[in-house]
């Protein structure tokens, strides 16, 4: 019990710069006031006394305005980080090391009972805040859930998933599975709130546009600029259009400011 404790307290001093004493994240974090109550309450649930794990989870809820279903699954190391307003769902499972900011939501889309209808978080996996898992899939070790995503699809390890509905963005060196990725996940980055250093897709995708289109327009004006000086060693007249644009206009600079560095 006490050993679990001070894990928990170890991982929440690593992770969090603010944290800077033990008897500080003993007294002041909810996040690990939610996770000691959750275990009476999962151990009671599976004993039998499901009305007084729900007891304990309510009141855990009241505490620390964290409300993990008593029948969730959680490892160890969890961390929730600035976590008001989480929602933990029955079915759902938490691996070892998993970090969850304010806001998330695991939820289900089914009304079965018995079914697993909340999603399973692998080991290292971060939740930033104001993102939703909804549904029985499994988001892969080392994956990152960015902000207010809405995720209703499996995510491989070591994958990014971002926007509504989410896209799932695979690192640079491909899926994590297999013994490559047990490798690269022997030793986890943490990432608070899932930030990685590869940037935004979004805005390279619109840089890379903007680029493309800046590209084509030179294209273009330099077309323009030869069929003209042709036309002029022709006795014919000018067969170059009116309305031909002859010089370059597109404001490219200006885009990319707009969409970022």
């Amino acid at each position: 019990m006490f050993s679990r404790l001070r894990s928990d307290i170890r991982c929440i001093l690593d992770r969090d710069p603010a944290a800077r004493t033990t008897w500080e994240v003993l007294t002041c974090y909810p996040g690990l006031h939610a996770v000691v109550l959750h275990r009476p309450a999962h151990w009671c649930w599976h004993h039998g006394f499901k009305w007084l794990g729900r007891f304990i989870s309510h009141i855990a809820r009241g505490l620390t305005g964290i409300e993990i279903h008593p029948g969730a699954k959680l490892g160890e190391r969890v961390f929730f980080d600035h976590a008001m307003g989480v929602v933990v769902g029955e079915t759902a499972e938490i691996g070892d090391g998993c970090t969850i900011y304010q806001g998330v939501t695991l939820g289900g889309t089914s009304l079965y009972k018995g079914a697993k209808r909340h999603p399973t978080l692998g080991r290292d996996v971060v939740v930033s805040a104001g993102a939703k898992v909804l549904g029985g899939f499994t988001v892969g070790d080392g994956a990152k859930i960015g902000s207010n995503a809405v995720v209703i699809k499996p995510v491989p390890a070591g994958a990014t998933a971002v926007g509504i509905p989410a896209r799932i963005i695979l690192p640079k060196d491909g899926p994590q599975d297999g013994a490559g990725g047990d490798a690269a996940m022997a030793t986890p980055r943490f990432s608070a709130y899932g930030i990685t250093p590869d940037g935004d897709p979004i805005g390279e995708a619109m840089r890379g546009l903007i680029d493309s289109a800046s590209s084509q327009e030179h294209q273009i004006t330099l077309l323009w600029q030869a069929i003209e000086k042709l036309s002029a060693t022709q006795t014919t007249p000018d067969c170059v259009p009116c309305d031909a644009v002859r010089t370059e206009c597109f404001e490219a600079e200006k885009f990319t400011q707009l969409v970022g560095k």
